[in-house]
C-alpha cells in the first residue's frame, strides 16, 4: 500500500515496507516537481517490489547529493550521476548498480515528460558491464524435488497447502509472488483440464495448464479446505490446521520452505528460498529431449527466451565417471 504521510513536517511516501521522505531539491523546485515525484512511485509503477527498490535506489541517490553538496535540481548534470554511480560500483554488484542506475534514470525521464526538466541528465550515463548466461539461484534437482514433495504430510490441510504452493511453482514455473497472488477463482477447468491464471510483471495476465500431478494437488487442497473464494493460499488460523482469510506472505512462504527442506533432508537445504523452485521446474523439463527452450519461455511468461535460459542449469549435471578420468 502507498500512502502520503507527514513526518516532523516532513513528507514521506510510504511504499510497502520502504519510508521515502520527499527528497530537499524535489521539495525546493517548487510543487509540480513533488506532485510528479509523488505520482512516479504511486501511478507511474505498477509492481510493488519494483516500486520499493527504486524506492530505495531513489532514496539513496538524494541523500548522495545532500551529502555532496550537488543542486539544486534544475542543475543535476550527468557527471554527478556518473560519480554517484562510480561510487557504487566499488560498494556493490553490477547487477545492483544497474538497477539503482535504471530507477533513477526512469525518475528523470518522468520529470522530463511532465515538464519539470528540459532533459534527462542520467541518459547518457552507463552502468557497469554485467552479463550472465547462468541464474545463481540453488534449484533441486528432479530426484530432489520428489522427494521434497513425498516428504510433506496430506493428512493435515497445511501439508496439503504446503505442497500445492510448492509444486505450482515448479510445475507452472511461477515465481512466488504470483502464486502467492492468486485466488481461488484463478483455478478453473478448461479444456477437460485445471487450468491456472497467473499475475505478472506490469499487470499482464498468464494461463498455464496444469500438470497431472499439480491439477491433483491444487483440487485436493480446495476440497479439503473448502475454499469457495478469496485468497488461494493462506495462512493458518493461529496453532491450528484450520485457515484464517489472510493471503500467506512471500516472508511467510520461504520459512515453510526451509521447514519442509529440512524436514525432507535437503543437502542444501540452508540454500534454497522461494525463488529455487522456477529453475527447478524449468530445467527439469529441457532435460526432456523432446522439450524446446520456445515452449519452455511460453510456460514461464518470458518475453525474452534468454531470461528462460537463466534458470537452464542442465550443464551443471557433470558426470562422475568423466571426473574420475583425471589421471592424478
Amino acid at each position: 500500500m502507498n500512502q502520503l504521510v507527514s513526518k516532523n513536517q516532513e513528507q514521506h511516501l510510504q511504499l510497502g515496507s520502504v519510508s521515502l521522505p520527499m527528497p530537499i531539491l524535489v521539495q525546493s523546485h517548487g510543487p509540480q516537481a513533488s506532485r510528479r515525484f509523488i505520482e512516479f512511485f504511486t501511478a507511474h509503477i505498477r509492481n510493488r517490489n519494483t516500486r520499493e527498490a527504486y524506492g530505495r535506489a531513489v532514496r539513496d541517490f538524494f541523500d548522495w547529493c545532500d551529502g555532496s553538496g550537488v543542486g539544486p535540481l534544475i542543475d543535476i548534470e550527468a557527471v554527478h550521476i556518473a560519480a554517484y554511480i562510480e561510487q557504487l560500483t566499488d560498494l556493490h554488484a553490477p547487477q545492483t548498480v544497474k538497477q539503482k542506475l535504471a530507477a533513477i534514470k526512469a525518475l528523470f525521464d518522468f520529470l522530463v515528460t511532465g515538464g519539470v526538466l528540459t532533459a534527462n541528465p542520467a541518459s547518457a550515463v552507463r552502468g557497469p558491464r554485467y552479463s550472465t548466461r547462468k541464474g545463481t539461484t540453488p534449484i533441486l534437482m528432479p530426484d530432489e524435488a520428489k522427494q521434497l514433495i513425498r516428504s510433506i504430510p496430506t493428512d493435515t490441510i497445511s501439508g496439503l497447502r504446503d505442497r500445492a504452493i510448492i509444486s505450482t511453482m515448479i510445475y507452472s514455473f511461477a515465481r512466488v509472488s504470483a502464486t502467492l497472488g492468486m485466488d481461488v477463482k484463478d483455478v478453473y477447468p478448461k479444456h477437460r483440464r485445471l487450468w491456472i491464471r497467473l499475475a505478472e510483471k506490469g499487470g499482464k495476465h498468464h494461463e498455464v495448464p496444469c500438470n497431472h500431478n499439480l491439477e491433483e494437488y491444487l483440487q485436493e487442497y480446495i476440497d479439503k479446505a473448502g475454499l469457495t473464494e478469496g485468497p488461494l493460499f493462506r495462512t493458518l488460523r493461529g496453532r491450528s490446521d484450520h485457515l484464517n482469510d489472510k493471503r500467506l506472505l512471500r516472508r511467510e512462504c520461504l520459512a515453510m520452505i526451509k521447514r519442509r527442506c529440512k524436514r525432507a533432508g535437503l543437502e542444501n537445504a540452508s540454500l534454497l528460498s522461494n525463488h529455487s523452485f522456477r529453475g527447478t521446474g524449468i530445467t527439469a523439463y529441457l532435460k526432456n529431449p523432446d522439450s524446446k527452450l520456445e515452449n519452455a519461455q511460453l510456460i514461464a511468461g518470458h518475453s525474452d527466451p534468454k531470461t528462460t535460459r537463466l534458470y537452464d542449469r542442465r550443464d551443471e549435471d557433470i558426470s562422475l565417471d568423466e571426473v574420475e578420468k583425471i589421471g592424478i
